[in-house]
């Protein structure tokens, strides 16, 4: 049921992915103490819910949440405000901006190119994009998924860009023409232009547009119906209006942007319960084959053979013996996470609509807690 907003100053504003990354790397770093007494589901889904309305909800004006188990979605729960002039509260059905959570997502519409045998991992990304700008360098769309490909990330007020871009190739223009920051496979540096890019590599390998391939290659078969491009000047009525902080408390309307400049590293909408069957589906081979969830989950290395804690499109993690696969996601006036507990068969996915997260270190532990003592105890 929603809960009722409260003002709060006490969280600060996140204007970059890089926030979410460092959060992640907190989430992880939790996950490696000691394990919480094991409970059943219900009992940990009734302390995430408590935690919801009593904290969680109070920082951002609306909260969504969903948990799922075994291939069903076992928990649903909106609280607060998708609008806080006119009171509409938070539903199961509210569209939130997921941000990077959306690498997740393409990084599935990848692989099935790759199992089509339609696009080769290791292969120089010139092969797809031959127009593409040449770095001196192969890069690989392997290395474009795992951010070790030297492609820049956002620079000065890139985040807040509020001009439409009418095509991938358009929005290549942004970074096409930089150097890269290394040479491929030398190190990790998270870059969502980075995902631009290898959109780019499936629209020529898909032979078809990114959007219209996502939408019949993953979202349809999965069942995500609320999952869709962030088209800023579409009319979309569960889309929920997206706020910021205010510095003196409480909240205002985040700043317009226009998300089509990335569409495959932090453009898309979608609810908890869509993010839930996009995990639930990833847990066994079905959607995708074994050896493409394997390749999903496993990190890959840089040239000297350093794991970077990322594989494709996922921060992966074994903690205590159990497997654990996530993403964070931030955006103007939204934040997202989604974690997937494989050993278990479990995932759970929290949005946000303000740009400041309400999934701080102090919350998240507190739910990670609760879903690994249920969930991810052996």
């Amino acid at each position: 049921m929603p809960g009722t907003p409260i003002c709060s100053s006490a969280m600060n504003r996140l204007t970059s992915v890089d926030r979410l990354i460092h959060l992640a790397l907190l989430i992880l770093a939790f996950v490696c103490s000691s394990p919480a007494p094991a409970k059943s589901l219900q009992e940990a889904l009734d302390a995430v819910r408590d935690r919801a309305l009593t904290n969680l909800s109070l920082q951002v004006p609306g909260l969504s949440a969903a948990a799922g188990r075994d291939g069903k979605i076992v928990w649903s729960a909106g609280f607060g405000f998708a609008d806080l002039e006119a009171k509409k509260p938070v539903t199961s059905n509210t569209l939130f901006r997921i941000g990077s959570v959306s690498k997740p997502l393409t990084a599935a519409g990848l692989m099935l190119l790759v199992e089509q045998s339609s696009l080769d991992l290791d292969a120089d990304i010139h092969k797809y994009l031959p127009g593409f700008p040449e770095k001196g360098h192969v890069i690989t769309a392997r290395q474009l998924a795992g951010h070790l490909a030297g492609i820049r990330h956002y620079r000065g007020a890139e985040f807040l860009l509020n001009k439409p871009f009418s095509s991938v190739r358009e929005s290549l223009k942004i970074f096409e023409n930089d150097p890269l920051l290394f040479e491929p496979g030398e190190k990790y540096s998270y870059s969502s232009y980075g995902y631009n890019l290898l959109s780019a590599v499936m629209e020529s390998a898909a032979k078809e547009e990114f959007l219209p391939y996502m939408e019949k290659a993953v979202f349809r078969p999965l069942k995500m119906a609320a999952t869709l491009p962030d088209h800023a000047r579409s009319e979309l009525p569960e889309r929920t209006k997206f706020y910021a902080t205010k510095p003196g408390g409480g909240f205002e309307i985040a700043p317009a942007v226009d998300n089509s400049y990335k569409w495959a590293g932090g453009g898309f909408l979608s609810t908890p319960e869509d993010l839930v069957r996009f995990g639930l589906a990833l847990m066994k081979p079905g959607f995708l084959k074994r050896e493409s969830l394997a390749t999903l989950f496993k990190s890959q290395s840089t040239s000297d053979g350093k794991p970077i804690g990322y594989g494709i499109g996922w921060n992966v993690r074994v903690d205590h013996g159990h497997r654990i696969m996530m993403h964070t996601g931030g955006s103007i006036g939204g934040t997202s996470v989604l974690m997937l507990f494989p050993d278990s068969g479990t995932v759970l996915a929290m949005t946000a609509n303000c740009t400041s997260s309400p999934f701080d270190k102090t919350n998240l532990d507190a739910v990670i807690a609760e879903f690994s003592a249920s969930f991810a105890r052996p």
